[in-house]
């Protein structure tokens, strides 16, 4: 088995090796959940990269004395993971006042590629592939995806080697696809506009409204 992915790295640094709270390990969840094993619903990288960074941001949180409960932690992540970078520096400038490591912390959330690595190599996870005829068209998408990582990963390597790209041999290498909207500024990643069935919800009723008429 592998080692020494960040994963691993942040579950030693935050004691998060039984912080899931349906399993015994956080592995074993982060497996099961992907797999759909126990009768669950089976969630995508996306979503369980959102699940463990959440894991870890709890724990720091909680560790702190920060509050938890409600809509802070979602809104949290959601300002430290988007691109609101006046909304990040002044919440990472409360959390400095609170005791963390704001920028520390921002750093150590890992990103969907890592989360895919770990499952697939340091867990050696395996998922039986989807049989229904539609989805081809998300396989398709992931697939391509995970060509451009692959491919923008060994260029990064290859620009550190030269010396034109310092720290690039160790860099979280992040593709992702973004959907927007025909119609306004609304952009979306791919896999959440799949998950809720439309990248713009107001003019996804206009077109839908339209149709019928």
């Amino acid at each position: 088995m592998a080692s020494g992915c960040k994963v691993d790295r942040m579950v030693d640094r935050y004691d998060l090796a039984s912080a899931d709270p349906v399993y015994d390990s956080l592995d074993e969840g982060l497996l099961a959940r992907w797999t759909g094993a126990d009768g669950r619903t089976e969630m995508g990288y996306r979503s369980l990269t959102e699940w463990f960074n959440k894991r870890l941001l709890k724990r720091v949180y909680d560790d702190h004395g920060r509050e938890t409960l409600g809509a802070r932690l979602d809104s949290d992540y959601e300002v430290l993971q988007g691109d609101d970078d006046l909304a990040r520096a002044e919440l990472i400038e409360g959390l400095h006042a609170a005791g963390i490591d704001g920028d520390r912390l921002a750093a150590d959330l890992v990103s969907w590629g890592t989360i895919r690595t770990h499952l697939q190599e340091c867990l050696d996870g395996e998922k039986a592939p989807r049989t229904a005829s539609t989805d081809w068209e998300a396989a398709s998408v992931e697939k391509a995806v995970a060509v451009a990582e692959e491919k923008t990963e060994t260029a990064v390597a290859a620009l550190a080697e030269k010396g034109r790209l310092a720290g690039g041999e160790a860099a979280e290498i992040d593709v992702g696809v973004s959907l927007a909207c025909g119609s306004c500024p609304t952009r979306v990643p791919f896999a959440v506009a799949l998950d809720r069935g439309y990248v713009c919800e107001d003019h996804a009723a206009e077109r839908a409204t339209a149709d019928r008429a």
